[in-house]
């Protein structure tokens, strides 16, 4: 008797974004009797509530990131794809790549999550970065660091005080979380380190255009951050509308604040593939979706995360963060199941277990319910929970490390600047000091300047977040094929 093989032809998912949403509905398809293939236009998974980090030299990018052929090693009916995403071909269900290739579907999952919004000013995008990817990071942080170096061989008093200055425009748990790290960086990893200028007169500027910061959290909490921020020294606006932003700095109504380095975080816009699919969306280009989320006429098609307009308790649309894309990720795939069983499609149903940001050392706030807490014990929860949630045991020991690191040295181990830096450093003739070339000491006792190589800058020239609040802090997709 001769053994016969037989291939049986299983459902085929595509999930589009190897983000937060995305990976959790391929996990959650894993014992499914699918196979599934994930397409992302990177190769890692991102843990996005942490990327700030990274933009303030706390943690390096691999300590935050995990490859997705890796996370998906076990799971053999998945297939990882590094590819982008052109469109959609709903009645033929393909998925078209840019590289021309077409990807036949039963089931589909959208996850490509958002990007940064400026208001209808794309022309502040190349000075005020925003805080989507790695990329972002690093370049926020090169951005960041050679203002310093810039600085220490400025000879203009006001060049430099504009070099020192850094505004934060939106005061979401991204601005918060960024503009309390530039402050605790300045005032004490560096404060030792520069002889013709001392980083803890940096300026940091954290404006939001809205009444208080972190407009999600309950009031008292909100009052408390904006007290923590102060005490660290940044300067909080709130009711400040930006009007302009260039190479020199931010425009707020008639006040003009010098300033070569503006970071984004005042909102974002969803994914440009949402509107490819050809379904209604709303204001800033979210998939107006079905309670099973799940687009109007296409039961097969689910658009989840940052990418989807849904409404929660209360009537108001679900906030942009991490819970929520990893919860309807799970619950798309379950709904996939049905489907595949003949079942009908049950609804979604956000189940919120609270917001947390970190406002700097031993000062965060978190709001589960009506359990509201603030101070040393909120950051101590929001240390657990973020390593609890990354992805990978070793990210897990890596972050550990370098916090125990940083909380015992103040010492931040990845302030490196990579990139060229040529433009942003040319040689100045004679250092900072008296007209002989003898630089004065400049303060707290630390030593005069004895190289002039030192002296050796040009001004820096600098080329967003939403409101949500999740306990893994702030939005969390990220531009492209993401979620």
């Amino acid at each position: 008797m001769t053994d016969q093989t037989q291939f049986i032809k299983v459902p085929h998912v595509v999930i589009v974004g190897g983000g937060f949403g995305g990976l959790s509905a391929a996990r959650a398809l894993r014992k499914a009797p699918v196979s599934a293939t994930l397409v992302d236009r990177r190769n890692h998974h991102l843990f996005q509530p942490l990327l700030y980090q990274v933009a303030t030299a706390a943690l390096s990018p691999a300590d935050i990131t995990a490859p997705i052929r890796g996370i998906l090693r076990k799971q053999r009916a998945t297939e990882v794809r590094m590819a982008e995403v052109q469109g959609f071909d709903l009645p033929a269900r393909r998925v078209h790549l840019t590289s021309g290739e077409a990807l036949a579907y039963d089931y589909l999952i959208v996850a490509t999550g958002a990007t940064h919004a400026y208001f209808g000013h794309p022309e502040w995008e190349p000075v005020a970065p925003g805080l989507k990817t790695v990329e972002d990071a690093t370049e926020i942080r090169r951005r960041f660091l050679l203002a310093f170096e810039a600085a220490e061989g400025e000879r203009d008093p006001e060049k430099r005080a504009a070099l020192l200055t850094f505004v934060v425009v939106g005061a979401g748990p991204t601005g918060v979380e960024l503009a309390g790290s530039m402050a605790e960086i300045a005032r004490h990893s560096m404060i030792r380190d520069f002889r013709n200028i001392n980083p803890g007169s940096a300026r940091v500027v954290l404006v939001e255009g809205g009444p208080r910061v972190l407009s999600a959290y309950d009031e008292k909490l909100s009052a408390y951050a904006a007290r923590a921020l102060t005490r660290i020294g940044v300067e909080v606006r709130t009711g400040a509308i930006v009007t302009g932003i260039d190479a020199e700095g931010v425009s707020i109504g008639e006040e003009r604040i010098p300033a070569r380095n503006v970071v984004w975080a005042a909102g974002v816009t969803a994914s440009p593939l949402g509107k490819a699919l050809g379904v209604p969306t709303d204001r800033v280009g979210r998939v107006m979706i079905r309670p099973d989320l799940s687009i109007p006429g296409h039961p097969e098609v689910f658009v989840i995360g940052d990418l989807a307009s849904l409404e929660g308790p209360g009537g108001r649309p679900l906030p942009g963060v991490a819970q929520v894309a990893n919860q309807q990720g799970v619950h798309a795939a379950n709904n996939i199941r049905r489907l595949i069983r003949g079942e009908p499609q049950t609804s979604f149903r956000y189940v919120d277990k609270g917001s947390m940001a970190t406002i700097g050392r031993r000062a965060a706030v978190m709001e589960a319910g009506r359990v509201k807490m603030k101070g040393w014990f909120a950051w101590v929860a929001w240390l657990v929970i973020h390593v609890f949630f990354l992805v990978g045991f070793r990210n897990r020991i890596l972050v550990m490390t370098q916090w125990a690191w940083n909380y015992l040295t103040w010492q931040r181990g990845a302030r490196l600047i990579t990139g060229e830096t040529g433009a942003e450093l040319a040689p100045r003739g004679k250092p900072i000091g008296t007209p002989e070339g003898h630089s004065e000491p400049m303060s707290e006792g630390r030593p005069a300047s004895r190289d002039a190589a030192l002296a050796a800058a040009q001004g820096q020239t600098a080329p967003s977040d939403g409101e949500g609040a999740g306990w893994m802090g702030g939005d969390r997709s990220q531009a492209g094929n993401r979620e």
